[in-house]
């Protein structure tokens, strides 16, 4: 569906990841038992819904093909299909990673790419 897909976590919890090899979800990804992804056209709402008002956050851009069948698009609440990873995330599949401050209007700023 596309080539992207992209990952909002908290830095201290992805640099942890990165020290480890591999990202296995942050607490709401294990409770739902798989990493939740946005698509480039769902992460800003993912960020004002779910991240509102956090800094020292991550955007992580991830090749989907390299997920193989573990990435799975299911429908939200609302009807869109998200990407979901049923498996933990390796770093190989990794290809950016970039700042999402808060600009001065409280919104997280994206950086062109996304």
């Amino acid at each position: 569906m596309t080539d992207l897909v992209y990952k909002i976590a908290p830095a201290v919890l992805w640099r942890e990841a990165e020290a480890a090899g591999v990202f296995r979800g942050a607490p709401v990804d294990l409770a739902d038992s798989f990493i939740h992804f946005s698509t480039a056209g769902q992460a800003r709402e993912t960020a004002a819904r779910h991240f509102a008002g956090q800094e020292d956050l991550l955007l992580i851009a991830v090749e989907a093909a390299a997920l193989g069948e573990a990435l799975r698009w299911e429908p939200s609440r609302g009807g869109a299909l998200f990407p979901h990873l049923y498996g933990p995330l390796p770093m190989s599949a990794v290809r950016r990673v970039d700042p999402l401050p808060l600009g001065a209007d409280g919104l997280h700023a994206f950086p062109d790419a996304a």
